[in-house]
C-alpha cells in the first residue's frame, strides 16, 4: 500500500472514530462517571449525582462554542438515606475537554434562602460512576420503564365474575 493511501485511510479512521471527544454543538449523551459523581444523559434529559445528592435536567445538554455548557434543572440537596424535598432550582454548568467533563451545580435553596455550590467534579465518558456509599437512584426515563415493568409483573386483583 502506498504511503499516501495509508495516510488518507488513517485520517478517515481517526475522523470517524471521534477520538478527540465531542465537539461544540454536540448533545452530551451516555454515562459519565467519577468518584462520588455521575451524569447519565440522553438527547432530551440528564440525571446527575454528586455525593449523596441528585438532580435532573429536562432538556438536552449542548456543548457551546468554547466547550462549555450551562443548563437549568432541579436538584434535591437532602437525598440520602431518605429523600427530603422539595427539589430546588439549579444551574448545571461546566465544560468538556476530550472525553473529560468538569461539572458544577449551583442550587438556589429556596427553603434556607441560600445558594449551594456542588463541585466541580471530574467525570469521564463511558466510566461507571463510583458512588459510595450512595447508590445512583435512577436513570433518565428508567423510572417510567421500571414502573411499567412493575405494573406488568404484579398480579392484578379483579373481582370474580359470577358464572
Amino acid at each position: 500500500m502506498s504511503r499516501g493511501l495509508f495516510l488518507a485511510l488513517s485520517a478517515l479512521i481517526v475522523r470517524d472514530c471521534d477520538v478527540t471527544g465531542p465537539r461544540p454543538g454536540t448533545v452530551i449523551t451516555g454515562t459519565w462517571g467519577g468518584d462520588n459523581a455521575g451524569l447519565i444523559a440522553d438527547d432530551t434529559s440528564a440525571h446527575v449525582h454528586i455525593k449523596c445528592t441528585y438532580g435532573d435536567i429536562h432538556q438536552p445538554i449542548v456543548i457551546g462554542p468554547t466547550g462549555g455548557f450551562d443548563v437549568p434543572g432541579e436538584y434535591l440537596l437532602r437525598a440520602y438515606p431518605v429523600a427530603v424535598g422539595p427539589t430546588l432550582p439549579a444551574r448545571f454548568h461546566g465544560s468538556v475537554r476530550g472525553w473529560v467533563m468538569t461539572l458544577s451545580v449551583t442550587v438556589t435553596d429556596t427553603v434556607a434562602d441560600t445558594t449551594a455550590e456542588l463541585g466541580p467534579v471530574k467525570l469521564a465518558r463511558g466510566i461507571e460512576p463510583k458512588m459510595w456509599p450512595c447508590p445512583i437512584c435512577r436513570l433518565p426515563q428508567a423510572h417510567a420503564r421500571r414502573a411499567m415493568r412493575t405494573a406488568l409483573t404484579l398480579p392484578q386483583s379483579h373481582p370474580k365474575q359470577p358464572s
